[in-house]
């Protein structure tokens, strides 16, 4: 094991010295690698990207011109003193947990993760490691999923309910993953899927890379906005609500998040309906690939920090909370998040 630890957390961001470079880094830095394109991840102003391909032309739309490198999953490359490999995180399509290993010391930077396969995602892989870190946006017991078919028969049926009654049904998601996740759940037999224009940008570049999501159609100022007749609108949360949104005549409104569990929550977005999913991993989630790690030492980096903590050093870990700027879910994304 190496006197000094592989990874250090610096108020630019994850730093390895024997490598020399930074893990998703909220402040410029010469050579950033980036566990996947959501915005408090993958910032603008790095000298040098590393990413998995996969995540690369999301991150390439975002960021405009950068000086980036994409990398296969599982594929091990040296950068200085230390050994550098992407794994599969299954938060959205592309995301990857970062392994740094140093003289026999083994890290695992896993960005944001959700164990639950959404058949888009590449699915959650389990690694080895001395030390873990870990979001907990969602680390209350409050906090367990249904199955996605379960979701998916929900949102249909109150599409369905929506169309029947000549409403437009408006779902919020974040623009890249949820939004795509959402489109793969959905039947389109129910009637047309029209889309806000961050989120069908976002679908665009992922249809270049062969991800096979639904016809979809963008909405645009020459939108015959009340000829859709039974139709469902995937836009950000923020457009909800909006002047915009206002066009399409008699609505229901939806929030698809894991917010939604709470109570609390879903009364304050005072929309019609709310349906728990998330891109995110549940409490059960976190837990079972903390011990799928057989890692002694645990980093919370985002979410209920605290408490996760605690109850991670009450059972056997040891754990700490890293004070980062990552922000994990938020319902009122533009469509980054």
């Amino acid at each position: 094991m190496n006197s000094s630890p592989a990874l250090t957390f610096t108020e630019r961001g994850i730093y390895c010295a024997a490598g020399d470079f930074h893990i998703d880094p909220w402040r410029p830095v010469a050579r950033a690698l980036i566990t996947h394109g959501h915005a408090d991840h993958a910032r603008s102003g790095h000298g040098h990207y590393l990413a998995t391909h996969a995540a690369l032309p999301v991150m390439r739309h975002r960021l405009g011109e950068i000086d980036a490198q994409g990398i296969a999953f599982g594929e091990t490359i040296r950068i200085g003193d230390a050994s550098v490999s992407f794994h599969p995180a299954g938060h959205v399509p592309g995301s990857a947990q970062i392994r740094v290993e140093v003289g026999g010391e083994v890290w695992v930077a896993s960005g944001d993760y959700k164990t639950e396969p959404d058949g888009l995602s590449e699915p959650f892989e389990p690694l080895r490691c001395h030390h873990f870190i870990t979001e907990s946006t969602f680390g209350l017991p409050v906090f367990r999923w249904q199955a996605q078919t379960h979701v998916a028969a929900q949102i249909n049926a109150w599409w369905a309910k929506c169309a029947v009654e000549g409403k437009t049904a408006f779902l919020g998601a974040y623009a890249l993953g949820k939004a795509q996740r959402l489109l793969s759940m959905l039947d389109p037999e129910i009637g047309p899927i029209l889309t806000h224009g961050a989120v069908e940008a976002t679908n665009a570049v992922l249809r270049q890379q062969g991800l096979p999501l639904p016809d979809t159609l963008g909405v645009t100022p020459e939108t015959d906005h009340k000829a859709q007749k039974g139709a469902l609108v995937l836009a950000p949360p923020s457009a909800l609500g909006s002047a915009w949104a206002r066009k399409f005549g008699p609505q229901e409104t939806a929030f698809a998040s894991g917010w939604m569990q709470l109570r609390g929550v879903r009364r304050r977005r005072a929309g019609d309906r709310g349906f728990v999913i998330s891109d995110h991993a549940d409490w059960n989630g976190l837990l079972t690939a903390i011990r799928e790690t057989g890692a002694e030492n645990i980093y919370v980096t985002h979410g209920y920090t605290d408490i996760f903590t605690r109850y991670l050093n009450e059972n056997g870990w040891h754990a700490q909370v890293v004070p980062t700027e990552f922000e994990g879910e938020s319902l009122d994304a533009e469509g980054s998040e």
